[in-house]
């Protein structure tokens, strides 16, 4: 194998890459070939490599990414194909192809090399893991994934890849690159792990900012005390005025109860007798209006039942009221704390949802006031129209025709 063979071999590299190889091959191209090639010359020179070898090594060097140019599915294998095909029209023997065909192979992720040369090969392949420019090597590589793949890593996550890769997933086989090289890898290993630290500090400061400015903004959010303030006074004045119409509505119908049971003990049985029957009209009316006390009081204090559910459809179209026990009594309670959730969340639609919660109790007031006016009504004229009633009854008796 001459140095004339050899300066073809790099010609022909050099002339494929720089028209067949797609540009976003910012790492995998000519430069890493040629970094290749002056560790394999490195370590072939340390290591006592017999020329013949080293000849092919430094051949395998310079073809062995030469698969790019097809894609990146299985280029091992391809630049192997394209190499054999190259040395042939080269004149190189086939025993000498085959050597730098197997070169080639033993780049592949996870293979492991069993000779010297493969050992020497592969060494050299992962000599920038040694390198001092490892940082900048290593976002070369981050941006061609990023272009070749699609494939973005935070910087979080490309420092745990490139630390992983470190201590699990490679390792230097000869002896000039354990003695050499290895130190240089724990460093740059070190400056890694610096760097995911100081990465991760960095991240936890942003959260911790984050969520103080999203608690800042919770409390910006929040009703001022004015509003509060409005809302709880507000309350409290219409169950007051609630607490009072049903408290009214209580004695009426106490009162009544205790006429009718006083009528009934009282002046029914009077009513057998023929003397008294010009009793009847003054009791019927006497009791027709007692009842019709009774029966609006009750209406006034009677609870409304509704049907006590809510759909998801109607939280996120904020059409419920959840601070009424009536719209959510026969939800579980699952399903009431993630419709509260998404309400505490929505400034909008806490105030909308307080605003309704007065505005219907506004409504339960004026029926229970209007109908405790009525009642009211019906229990002055009842007793006017009965105590007339009887007077005339009785007057009739005494001073009739």
């Amino acid at each position: 194998m001459t140095d004339a063979t050899l300066q073809r071999v790099r010609d022909y590299v050099l002339k494929i890459m720089g028209q067949q190889l797609p540009s976003h091959y910012l790492y995998h191209n000519f430069t890493h070939a040629q970094r290749v090639v002056k560790h394999i010359d490195e370590l072939a020179a340390a290591e006592g490599l017999e020329e013949r070898e080293h000849r092919l090594l430094q051949i395998a060097g310079w073809l062995h990414d030469i698969g790019y140019i097809q894609g990146y599915k299985d280029h091992e294998k391809n630049g192997a194909e394209i190499a054999g095909d190259f040395l042939r029209s080269e004149g190189v023997s086939e025993n000498d192809i085959d050597a730098v065909k197997q070169y080639i192979l033993v780049t592949k992720k996870h293979s492991i090399p069993s000779t010297l040369a493969e050992k020497i090969m592969c060494d050299a392949d992962f000599s920038h893991l040694a390198s001092r420019n490892y940082m900048d090597v290593s976002e070369l590589l981050r941006e061609e994934i990023r272009l070749v793949h699609g494939k973005e890593f935070s910087d979080m996550e490309w420092t745990e890849e490139n630390i992983k890769m470190f201590e699990d997933h490679h390792q230097y086989y000869t002896s000039h690159a354990i003695a050499h090289w290895q130190p240089e890898k724990s460093s740059n290993l070190l400056k890694l792990k610096k760097k995911a630290h100081k990465i991760e500090e960095k991240y936890n400061k942003e959260k911790w900012k984050k969520a103080d400015q999203k608690r800042k903004k919770h409390k910006a959010e929040t009703p001022e005390r004015g509003i509060e303030t409005l809302f709880r006074v507000t309350l409290r004045n219409h169950t007051n005025l609630s607490n009072i119409a049903d408290s009214k509505a209580n004695i009426l119908l106490s009162v009544n109860a205790i006429i009718i049971s006083l009528a009934l003990s009282t002046l029914i049985p009077k009513l057998d007798k023929a003397s008294n029957s010009y009793l009847l009209i003054p009791t019927i009316i006497f009791m027709i209006f007692s009842v019709a006390s009774i029966a609006c009081s009750v209406l006034a204090t009677r609870p409304n039942v509704t049907r006590g559910k809510f759909t998801r459809k109607d939280v996120e179209n904020k059409k419920v009221n959840l601070l009424f026990f009536g719209n959510f009594h026969q939800m579980d309670l699952q399903a009431y704390e993630e419709a509260m959730r998404e309400m505490r969340n929505d400034k909008e639609y806490l105030y909308n949802s307080l605003t309704k919660d007065l505005y219907y109790l506004g409504k339960v007031l004026d029926k229970k006031y209007r109908l405790l006016r009525i009642t009211y009504m019906i229990f002055l004229i009842g007793i006017i129209v009965s105590v007339l009633s009887f007077g005339i009854a009785t007057y009739y008796v005494n001073y009739g025709y």
